[in-house]
C-alpha cells in the first residue's frame, strides 16, 4: 500500500469527480493509496483541513504557513503551537525558505521559518520543509533548531545529492514528487538511486506537478503510484518494495499517523 506524504486536499481540482473529494480519495484508494497527509499552507486554512480529516480516517494534517504565503501579521511560535494543539496536527509545515521568488522578503521568510522550527521542537513534531535556492541557510537552520531524533522531511526535493546527504545526516527524510519522472530530472533520479531507501518518502504535492504520463494536468493523490514506479525502475527493485519501505518510513517520521497514534483532539 502507498502513502501520499504531501498533498493539498483543500486545493484539488475536483471537476473530474463532480466536485466530490470523497470520489478523488476513492480513486486513490482503488490504486492502493491508503494514507494521506494533508499539508497546510496557511493557518486560516487549517480548520477546513481538520474537517476533511474528521471525515476520513486515513487523512492526517499539518499546521503551517508557506514561505511565500502573504499575511497581514506573522504568527509567532506560540500561535503555531496553539493551532497545532487545537486541531491535532501530526507535523509542522509546510515551512521553509524560497528565494526563487520575492513575494515575501527573505528576512520575513527567515523569521517565519525559525518560528515554525521552534514550534516543532517544542511540540516534538516533525517539520515539513519547502526549500528552493536556499540550500545553505536551510541546512544551517535545521542544524541549529531541529532535534535530529524528531527530524523532518525536505518535501518535493529538487536539490542535489550532496544536500540530500547533509539533510539525512541531520535526521531528515527526502521526499520525491512527480518531478522525478520528468525527462529533464536526471540529477533528481540520481538522488532517487543513491539516497538510502529507508530515508525516502513519496508524495504528489497535488494539485501541482503531475508525474509523467499525466504531466500538464492537475495532479491527484492517486498518481503517487507513478512516483513509486519511477523510483523502483531507477533502483532496479519492485514497486512493492518501494511502497512498503516508504510506508514504513512515513510512520517512522509521523508516528501520529500510525494506527493508534492519532490525536484525541475532537476536531480529528
Amino acid at each position: 500500500m502507498f502513502v501520499d506524504s504531501h498533498c493539498h486536499l483543500d486545493r484539488l481540482d475536483l471537476s473530474p469527480y463532480e466536485g466530490d473529494l470523497n470520489l478523488a480519495l476513492e480513486a486513490a484508494r482503488g490504486r492502493g493509496v491508503h494514507r494521506f497527509l494533508a499539508i497546510a499552507t496557511s493557518l486560516e486554512g487549517v480548520p477546513n483541513l481538520a474537517e476533511i480529516a474528521r471525515q476520513h480516517d486515513d487523512v492526517d494534517i499539518s499546521v503551517g504557513l508557506h514561505p511565500l504565503h502573504e499575511v497581514s501579521a506573522e504568527p509567532d511560535s506560540e500561535a503555531i503551537q496553539a493551532c497545532a494543539d487545537r486541531y491535532g496536527a501530526v507535523a509542522i509545515g509546510e515551512t521553509g525558505l524560497d528565494f526563487h521568488y520575492d513575494s515575501v522578503p527573505r528576512d520575513i521568510q527567515r523569521q517565519r521559518f525559525v518560528a515554525h522550527l521552534r514550534a516543532a521542537r517544542e511540540l516534538e513534531l516533525p517539520v515539513v520543509i519547502h526549500t528552493r535556492e536556499a540550500r545553505d541557510e536551510t541546512l544551517n537552520l535545521i542544524r541549529e533548531h531541529v532535534d535530529p531524533k524528531v527530524g523532518g522531511v525536505l518535501h518535493c526535493f529538487t536539490e542535489d545529492l550532496a544536500m540530500a546527504r547533509e539533510a539525512v545526516r541531520s535526521g531528515f527524510y527526502i521526499s520525491l514528487s512527480g518531478i522525478v519522472t520528468f525527462a529533464s530530472a536526471g540529477a533528481l533520479r540520481e538522488v532517487a538511486r543513491q539516497v538510502p531507501l529507508d530515508r525516502l518518502l513519496i508524495e504528489t504535492d497535488s494539485p501541482f506537478l503531475a508525474p509523467v504520463p499525466h504531466r500538464g494536468k492537475p495532479n491527484e493523490p492517486q498518481w503517487v503510484v507513478e512516483v513509486a514506479e519511477c523510483i523502483a525502475s531507477e533502483r532496479g527493485i519492485t514497486v512493492d518494495e518501494v511502497a512498503m519501505q516508504t510506508r514504513a518510513n512515513f510512520y517512522q517520521l509521523f508516528p501520529g499517523c500510525a494506527p493508534g497514534g492519532q490525536s484525541d483532539n475532537p476536531f480529528v
